[in-house]
Formats: C-alpha cells, sequence, structure tokens
C-alpha cells in the first residue's frame, strides 16, 4: 500500500497515470515562483509524539483551520503476516471489520457513521492495514462516531454469510485481474524479484487460496496482529493536546493487549538477470524493467529521491518521457519510481507500447536506464528537479488529509520526527555526484528483471 507525497521517490499519480502526475508537476512549477518568495516562512506541521497506558503510540498534528478530526490505526497486519498458505487473508480480515460489530449488523455499523456524517475506511497492503476515520469535531458528533469505531475496532464479530460475501467479491476482483495485462505484468514482476519472500505472495490472494479461508482464519488473524501493542495511532485536526491524548488513550484501551510480530526476512538479491514475456490479446504491449531498490528510512533515500525525479518520475520533461514518447513516439508515456518498504521495494521503470514494436522500445528504455546509471543527470537538470521539488512540496502538506498520510508514513517507519521540517534542505543539499555514486551502488543492469505483457510474438 502506497502513498502520495515525499514518501516515495514518485507518487502514486504517477504510477497510476503519466498525464494526471504530469499535471501536478506542472501546477507546482507555476506555483513555485509564488511559493519562492513566502518559502523561507512556511513551517511544516508541528508533530507531537506519545505513547498510550496499553502502549499504542500516538502521532498528533494539531490543525484548527478546519472543524475536522482525522484518525489512522495502522496495524502491522499486511500482506507479509499471512500464514504461508492463506494469502489474501490480511485484505480478507480488514475488509470485514464493518460488516459486524457489536450489537450492530453491518447495516448498524455504517449507519451509525453515516448519520453523523463521519466517513469510515479501511486498507491493507503489504506492509500494514490501516483504519481511518473523517469527523467532524463537535464533541456531539466526534464522541458518537469514535464510540462505533473502537466497536468496529475491538468487537468485530465476522457474520459467516458476510465471510462467504466478501471472498465472492475478493474471487471476482481476481477474475478481473486476469484480463488486464498491466495487472499479469506486474504480478509476474513482483514473483520474480520477490521469489521465495512474503512480498511475492499476490495481496488479493489466489482463487485457491481464498477457497481454503475460513472464519476461524479471520479470527485468529484479529487477535494476533489487531490489538494495542501493534499499533500507530494518527490524529491530526481541530483538537488541542490533552483532546488528542483522551481520545488515543480510549481507543488504544478498547483493544486487546498482545506481542508486536517479529522482523521480516531480509530480501535476497537477485542472483542474475531475468526476461520474462507472456502472450495477451492486447493491443499493446505492458513493459516493465527492473530490480530491488531500497528501504524506508535509507541513508540514499534524498540522492535517489532527486534522481528519479530527473530520470523518469517528473513527468512531462522527466528524460524517459522526453526520449521515449516526445522524441521517438513510441509510448504516451513512460515513468520510473522507487517503492521503498520496511525491506527492500522495488524500483520499477514502465511503458506501453503498441505491439510490433516492443523491441524497439525495451532496447531504448534499458539504454537510457544504463546511461542514466553510469553518467547521473546535468547540472541544469538537477538545479530545476530541485526547484520543482522544493517549490511544490508546501502543495503536498495543503491539506489535513495529506497531512495525515505524510505523518502515517512517519510513524509506521519510525522516519525522523524531523523529516518533514528538513526535507526541502535535504533535496538542495543532493550533488549530481551523490545521484551518480547512489544509482551505481543500488541498481546494476545486469541483474535487471524485464516483464512484457501483450501481443510480445509481434515484431515489425
Amino acid at each position: 500500500m502506497t502513498r502520495a507525497g515525499p514518501g516515495l521517490v514518485t507518487s502514486e499519480n504517477a504510477r497510476r497515470g503519466i498525464f494526471r502526475g504530469a499535471f501536478f508537476l506542472f501546477r507546482g512549477v507555476m506555483l513555485a515562483w509564488g511559493l519562492g518568495a513566502i518559502h523561507s516562512a512556511w513551517a511544516s506541521p508541528d508533530i507531537m509524539q506519545w505513547q498510550t497506558q496499553a502502549g499504542s503510540r500516538v502521532y498528533f498534528v494539531e490543525a484548527r483551520e478546519l472543524p475536522m478530526v482525522d484518525v489512522r490505526l495502522l496495524f502491522d497486519a499486511g500482506a507479509v503476516r499471512e500464514p504461508d498458505d492463506k494469502y489474501g487473508l490480511a485484505q480478507l480480515v480488514n475488509g470485514l471489520l464493518n460488516q459486524g460489530a457489536g450489537e450492530l449488523d453491518a447495516t448498524g455499523v455504517s449507519y451509525e457513521f453515516e448519520r453523523l456524517g463521519a466517513r469510515y475506511g479501511a486498507d491493507s497492503g503489504y506492509d500494514f492495514a490501516s483504519v481511518s476515520l473523517r469527523s467532524r469535531s463537535a464533541p456531539a458528533v466526534l464522541e458518537p462516531a469514535l464510540r462505533n469505531l473502537r466497536r468496529v475496532l475491538a468487537a468485530p464479530t465476522f457474520p459467516a454469510q458476510a465471510v462467504a460475501r466478501q471472498k465472492q467479491r475478493m474471487q471476482v476482483g481476481l477474475e478481473r485481474k486476469r484480463q488486464s495485462p498491466a495487472a499479469i505484468a506486474r504480478e509476474a514482476y513482483r514473483s520474480a524479484l520477490y521469489r521465495a519472500h512474503p512480498y511475492a505472495r499476490p495481496s488479493d490472494g489466489t482463487e485457491a487460496s481464498i477457497a481454503t479461508l475460513s472464519r476461524a482464519d479471520v479470527v485468529n488473524f484479529h487477535r494476533e496482529y489487531y490489538h494495542a501493542n501493534n499499533v500507530r495511532l494518527v490524529i491530526v485536526g481541530d483538537l488541542e493536546r490533552n483532546q488528542a491524548a483522551a481520545l488515543a488513550e480510549d481507543l488504544s484501551a478498547a483493544l486487546p493487549r498482545g506481542q508486536p510480530p517479529g522482523p521480516l526476512p531480509a530480501v535476497a538479491p537477485l542472483p542474475r538477470s531475468e526476461e520474462i514475456r507472456i502472450e495477451h490479446p492486447s493491443s499493446q504491449v505492458h513493459i516493465l524493467v527492473g530490480q530491488l531498490g531500497i528501504k524506508r528510512g535509507a541513508a540514499d533515500y534524498f540522492p535517489l529521491y532527486v534522481g528519479n525525479h530527473i530520470l523518469g518520475g517528473g513527468g512531462f520533461v522527466a528524460r524517459l518521457f522526453q526520449e521515449i514518447r516526445e522524441r521517438r513516439g513510441l509510448s504516451y508515456g513512460a515513468y520510473s519510481y522507487f517503492a521503498p518498504r520496511r525491506e527492500l521495494g522495488p524500483f520499477t521503470a514502465s511503458l506501453q507500447t503498441r505491439g510490433g514494436q516492443q523491441e524497439q522500445a525495451r532496447q531504448v528504455l534499458r539504454a537510457m536506464l544504463q546511461t542514466f546509471i553510469e553518467q547521473g543527470p546535468t547540472e541544469a537538470e538537477l538545479v530545476a528537479a530541485k526547484q520543482n521539488i522544493t517549490g511544490g512540496f508546501p502543495l503536498r502538506l495543503d491539506s489535513n488529509s495529506k497531512i495525515l498520510g505524510l505523518v502515517a508514513m512517519i510513524a509506521f517507519y519510525d522516519l525522523p520526527p524531523d523529516y518533514l521540517d528538513t526535507f526541502t534542505d535535504e533535496v538542495s543539499a543532493v550533488s549530481v555526484a551523490q545521484i551518480r555514486d547512489a544509482f551505481q551502488r543500488h541498481l546494476h543492469p545486469e541483474r535487471f528483471v524485464t516483464v512484457m505483457v501483450g501481443p510480445v510474438s509481434a515484431t515489425d
């Protein structure tokens, strides 16, 4: 599970579509002129931290501009914690929390949030699973909304009919995924990168694994991982420090106690390059090229972040886009990103191209990666990238929801508490030599994985 902003080497928007990412890039460039004059006066949010009596870590940002409160709980309960034969269990559990809790059925739980105008959310990825609430800060609204959230967190009933219904939805999702060449490419790429590591498993399960999941599996997974000693609690909004502390104590005390899970196994480096071609009746060939990247909190994060912005993460002005789309017309867009995780996350460069010209596109993509790794960017590219990143940085903190996402990342991955304060200084300090050195130490084309899905047998 990934999020936009400075937590990734490129934004999630860029992964989902180069055009959307480029729009925000353009907006950041245009606003940088105005922001530059006030940048020295801009301050990042003050993140307060403490621990509840039950042992939950709390991160709080006071934001009084709007009468709203955002709460997010991040449990170390992602797909990496599933038993080896229970793929999809973490997603199943997370999706069932609000399908019956305490004395209420799913309709009753939903009604309690809706009548208050509160918004409940849940999400599950590889490293963690999250539960969130957005509510007005007025006590007459916030208190019953939190009471319902406590019920969902601490007393889900996991009705058998809801388990069966959710499993059926997951199976339908897998059927849709089989029709998507992009999804097929991502799955083959992930499997080749991670092999026997838990990151290799499909977080949404397989047809066979989902069929075996039982209500007992759901109950046991919830009991093992959804407890006060395995959660980071993030609060952003219209509260004073003492009010946030009372809120956190209330939620934390409602959860059972438990033992935090152990560390994840290390990801083994790739021994050699690999090329995977999967025939699919699509008009476009989806191409992914890359290898293992970095962990969250890596010392080389900022040189890699800035370097990748120049290479493939900067929208219309990035090298890959300019060469592969603008000059050669081989694709509507090409991009690259690092996606750090608790253990090594992937580095990926990707494009889609018309069937019949995939070999040319693949060769150009790999050649451009090789050149950038060997030579790094020019000074002019670096100056432009720094201006864009630092000028647009305040836009990544211009709403409570954006602040919530960034603080959640800081909380779960134990990043320095001054991460947001020092972000622009870290970016500004990056040099061409540092980018070249970091890329050469972390990326090795002789061990790249290449995945091609589509009419790959067609040639010009």
